[in-house]
């Protein structure tokens, strides 16, 4: 039960999808969750604190005060208290609040209170859910940190069919909420991350190259520490940039410069996920000055660069985990395998260029991870942000 003795303040409001409160609590008390509840007067409206008391087995907090003993609730204590919170369902009115600071009620006021991590469930008709007040308060609760989980689309009780609609079941709630227990795992962690391109020099005007753009790279990084996880990100030249506070970029040119930088920065390192698509070839001689044109032909004579995933693989312990990549255009979970194995890799990230949409220079991606257990996870066609939730997600697995 990965969410035993986890302290969980649930927050309910009013809106109709207050009933499926009732069940997502009595799933959490039975992956033995000790749970708080705190609803507003518009949720008591909807579901009973009777029936929550029962479930929980705590009462239900409501109010600031007791009635008429002389007892109050503290919502500084509750916020300390608590390991997560989850406000299910949320209405436009209750997450304006909490995306503004106006705490005139216990809800809001334990949230801002809260230490831990918080999750916001929106439930509400569709147009209120599509509001430009609503969506910008929930980018001003994202922006603060907490995770939206976002409303399905279907029936809602207005009789319109749209998106606003609450999880229809909230078991897909509870299965987000243990996902926590391994995001849990990749905190005050430290990781790896190579993205982009690297450039060697033929002289002082050309080199060699590839069209990497580096999104996939830098996405892994921010995935990576949204999850908490402190990033060394070595980076090819690319034109992205990165404002996340734990995530240190080191700038590099060369492979053999992003050699040595994660040379020395691997062995303090949790893991690594080796994302740059590094040239395999580098010139002999670097020219000193620019070579001028001529009618003859030129040859450029080129020698191999360090395969940088296969030297992490072997200072390698057993309590790093290693991630490859393998870009293909033939043979591919073949060659991907092969790659993994001389590699030591724990699991490596096919990508095609056969396949459209996915590769260099596109928003998007196509994968397929291949672990040392032969386990194969095909995936569709997501956004390069959606595959790293993906990729992140196989790390956690892993460490958990």
């Amino acid at each position: 039960m990965r969410l035993k003795s986890k302290k969980i303040i649930l927050g309910i409001t009013g809106s109709i999808a207050a009933y499926k409160a009732a069940m997502l609590l009595r799933l959490l008390v039975k992956e033995s969750a000790e749970v708080q509840v705190v609803i507003t007067q518009a949720g008591k409206e909807f579901i009973t604190p009777v029936t929550l008391s029962a479930l929980s087995g705590k009462p239900v907090i409501s109010e600031f005060f007791g009635a008429n003993d002389g007892t109050w609730n503290s919502h500084v204590d509750l916020g300390l208290w608590a390991d997560l919170m989850l406000v299910a369902p949320a209405t436009a009115s209750t997450i304006a609040k909490m995306a503004n600071g106006i705490a005139d009620n216990m809800l809001v006021t334990t949230y801002m209170s809260a230490k831990c991590p918080v999750f916001v469930a929106p439930a509400m008709d569709l147009d209120m859910f599509a509001h430009p007040s609503t969506q910008k308060n929930i980018e001003i609760l994202k922006s603060f940190g907490n995770s939206i989980i976002e409303p399905s689309v279907g029936e809602l009780a207005s009789g319109l069919t749209g998106k606003g609609r609450e999880w229809k079941n909230p078991k897909i709630l509870l299965k987000l909420l243990l996902n926590i227990s391994i995001q849990e795992s990749t905190k005050r962690k430290t990781f790896l991350v190579t993205a982009g391109p690297t450039y060697e020099k033929i002289d002082p005007v050309r080199f060699l190259g590839n069209f990497s753009s580096g999104k996939m790279g830098y996405a892994i990084s921010e995935e990576l520490a949204d999850s908490g996880a402190n990033v060394i990100l070595v980076s090819g030249p690319v034109s992205l940039k990165t404002n996340k506070k734990n995530i240190q970029l080191v700038k590099v040119e060369s492979a053999d410069e992003m050699y040595v930088k994660c040379l020395s920065w691997f062995p303090n390192c949790d893991g690594a996920v080796m994302c740059a698509a590094v040239a395999d070839f580098t010139p002999v001689v670097v020219e000193k000055k620019k070579t001028k044109r001529g009618s003859e032909n030129w040859s450029l004579e080129l020698q191999p660069t360090i395969d940088i995933a296969a030297k992490l693989g072997e200072l390698k312990s057993e309590k790093q985990i290693l991630a490859g990549f393998a870009l293909e255009t033939n043979d591919e979970i073949s060659n991907a395998k092969k790659k993994l194995e001389s590699k030591n890799l724990d699991f490596i990230v096919l990508n095609s260029l056969n396949e459209e949409g996915a590769g260099f220079q596109v928003d998007t991606n196509k994968i397929t991870i291949i672990d040392k257990s032969n386990n194969q996870q095909f995936f569709e066609l997501k956004s390069k942000k959606e595959v790293a939730v993906d990729i992140v997600n196989k790390i956690k697995s892993i460490i958990k």
